[in-house]
């Protein structure tokens, strides 16, 4: 793939009062889209917290794209309900990752390195925090889901660097 930038891997931890969709619960899962790609983690029944903690890996090639969430419930006998769906850009975290290379070996573990503030522009619920974390740049994020009643994704970017790609 050209103008491969690198992978960026997401760890979708958690959905926090996600919306109900079936009689007293859902059966969430969460589709992430980004350019022409399309990830999806497992399905989790009966939850309106439900716990993934599933990775998923995007290959990077345009930094200004934006990474579009969707949660939907699953349904066996009709078409999956929408739960809600959040987006948000990569930029400042690959600003972030661009300075890595200065930092190394200089900084304790959970130095906060950067911080992302919730605004009109972002779906973020609460302050963003770019980290030091064990030789790595992580970004931890909730996301409020929007065009839905209540809910929230937790998520964890962390970059991985493709041997033979452009890079940052």
């Amino acid at each position: 793939m050209e103008n491969l930038l690198g992978l960026l891997r997401i760890h979708v931890k958690r959905g926090v009062n996600l919306a109900i969709r079936d009689i007293s619960s859902s059966d969430p899962y969460v589709v992430i889209h980004y350019g022409k790609q399309k990830l999806k983690t497992r399905v989790v029944k009966h939850s309106i917290n439900p716990e993934w903690n599933d990775d998923l890996t995007l290959s990077v090639t345009d930094p200004n794209s934006p990474v579009k969430l969707t949660v939907y419930d699953k349904d066996l006998f009709s078409a999956d309900d929408k739960m809600g769906q959040a987006e948000f850009h990569i930029a400042p975290y690959l600003e972030a990752i661009k300075f890595r290379h200065k930092l190394e070996g200089g900084l304790p573990n959970g130095t906060i390195i950067m911080k992302i503030q919730p605004s009109r522009q972002n779906c973020l619920s609460e302050e963003s925090h770019i980290v030091w974390n064990q030789g790595k740049i992580v970004q931890n994020m909730f996301l409020r889901l929007q065009h839905v009643e209540c809910g929230e994704v937790e998520l964890q970017l962390e970059w991985i660097d493709v041997p033979g790609s452009r890079g940052i």
